[in-house]
């Protein structure tokens, strides 16, 4: 069945389910617990065609890039290259000594290679292509990094001037002397916080050719520092980690509180409208799954659901016609708590300590045949202009 046709499948799902809920709601706007058995069927049915949805969209972007042609057919006469050797962590022989040392290949021979890598806990920082590999290996495993904007710095610190208030025009007589109105200047600081992860791998992989090492590590380092990324982007307090977006102090503003202790229509309404205009063009709803779930059986007053399907490829699923995503470190619907987040995640700044650093540990683990990695790297990120993105307060008891 190809992406298409599941999509039709899954649209006509949900019209089922949607007509299976006006038509099955008693007076009171609820429906009976066998009812809703079946709608939460329907509902699994149109949740599991679109995991299957994207699937076949990663499968084919895959075969895509499986089938590029491996190099540029030659149409003219060729002419001699320009050949500028790499420096520094970019050249070969650095990123010849960095995996042999690894795999703990010629070690002594490759040293002095490896001394323009050398941090200052005696780590070394992985190659300049390898690095750029980490980068869109975390982009995949975090959902949040490829909706803000990232930055690189070279020392700890970075320091984002922001205008915290702003200058206006005023109306004045003929000759009238002109007011002084500046705009008022502030600064965002941008730290560098460590994140790391230990990895353990049996000295019979590490002397096996076969054995694709650069790409394992990859793989797991950005699924631990991936997931420990997305945790802190959204709900870290800013002590030694990160400072979230729902976080009480240095996150987004609130942008309305519900009337009851569910999330009604008007609610998501108000918070919509909450976020100024300019922001809400490129706006995206941040919330978990369970959210989601909920908000699916919202209509307005003229039968309008509040989340719609997407109906062709390359088109994301809307709510109020705003794309979203969904993430399990997003918090839960509760009383006093903030579910869902609405605005421009380009103005939440990833500021990346360039270099990701990897140490090898021979002896902690030589006695069960294993050797260890520690895999670390340094990162901050703060939401530079809270006004731009928006959280709904639920109320409390």
């Amino acid at each position: 069945m190809t992406i298409q046709e599941l999509r039709e499948k899954r649209n006509k799902a949900w019209d089922e389910a949607r007509n299976f809920l006006d038509s099955k709601r008693t007076d009171s706007g609820v429906l009976s617990e066998e009812d809703s058995a079946a709608y939460d069927a329907m509902e699994k049915t149109i949740v599991d065609l679109g995991k299957e949805i994207q699937r076949l969209e990663r499968q084919a972007e895959i075969e895509a890039e499986m089938n590029k042609a491996t190099s540029d057919p030659v149409l003219g006469k060729p002419a001699a290259p320009t050949v500028t050797e790499k420096t520094g962590t970019a050249s070969d022989a650095y990123k010849t000594a960095f995996w042999n040392s690894v795999r703990n290949r010629n070690y002594i021979d490759v040293r002095n290679d490896l001394q323009v890598g050398t941090d200052t806990e005696g780590g070394y920082l992985v190659p300049d292509e390898y690095e750029k590999k980490l980068i869109s290996a975390l982009e995949e495993e975090n959902v949040f990094r490829p909706l803000a904007t990232k930055i690189q710095t070279s020392s700890g610190d970075r320091k984002i001037p922001v205008i915290t208030q702003k200058g206006e025009a005023s109306w004045m007589e003929e000759e009238e002397a002109y007011s002084l109105s500046d705009d008022a200047f502030g600064q965002i600081a941008l730290s560098a916080y460590k994140v790391g992860t230990a990895i353990k791998i049996s000295e019979e992989l590490l002397n096996d050719s076969v054995f694709d090492l650069p790409s394992y590590i990859a793989k797991e380092f950005a699924r631990r520092i991936g997931s420990k990324e997305e945790e802190a982007f959204l709900i870290g307090d800013g002590k030694g980690k990160p400072t979230g977006i729902f976080a009480a102090i240095g996150g987004a503003e609130n942008g309305a509180t519900t009337s009851t202790a569910n999330i009604s229509f008007d609610d998501m309404i108000e918070l919509f409208y909450s976020v100024k205009s300019p922001y809400r063009k490129k706006a995206v709803w941040v919330l978990n799954e369970q959210t989601v779930k909920a908000l699916r059986k919202l209509k307005d007053n003229t039968g309008n659901y509040i989340w719609q399907p997407a109906v062709s490829s390359g088109l994301p699923d809307t709510i109020l016609n705003r794309p979203y995503v969904t993430s399990v470190y997003a918090p839960v619907s509760a009383a006093g708590a903030k579910p869902i987040a609405f605005g421009d995640l380009s103005y939440y700044w990833i500021a990346d300590r360039q270099g990701r650093s990897l140490k090898r540990l021979n002896e902690l683990f030589a006695m069960n045949g294993q050797v260890g990695f520690l895999a670390s790297q340094r990162v901050d990120g703060k939401l530079i202009l809270p006004e731009a993105v928006k959280t709904l307060t639920i109320k409390k008891a």
